[in-house]
């Protein structure tokens, strides 16, 4: 398989996870969306990686799967704490808890 295809797959999966960051009211839904741009970050680190024979890719694919993983618990504790607050997960509310 060539590069370009895995490029192409890359960029219409952050393309699709960039737009659902801009246009869901849902916090979860926000969170699913950057884990699709973390996704497209991670084929084109691993597709690069493949290409130039080198491992360096994988290696940060793995990192930033790391990463995500965090990301996704500190940020699902989030989500809750301001369902716990608000009785809404809307983003567009998050702006009232400032003191």
């Amino acid at each position: 398989m060539y590069l370009n295809q895995f490029l192409l797959l890359s960029v219409f999966l952050f393309c699709a996870g960039m737009y659902g960051v801009m246009t869901r009211k849902h916090t979860v839904l926000v969170l699913m969306s950057v884990e699709l741009m973390l996704a497209a970050v991670n084929i084109n680190l691993v597709a690069f990686g493949a290409h130039y024979n080198d491992p360096v890719g994988q290696v940060f694919a793995l990192f930033v799967l790391t990463i995500a993983a965090a990301e996704v618990g500190v940020g699902l504790a989030i989500v809750l704490l301001i369902y716990r607050n608000l009785h809404s997960s809307n983003p567009d509310e998050v702006d009232v808890l400032r003191g």
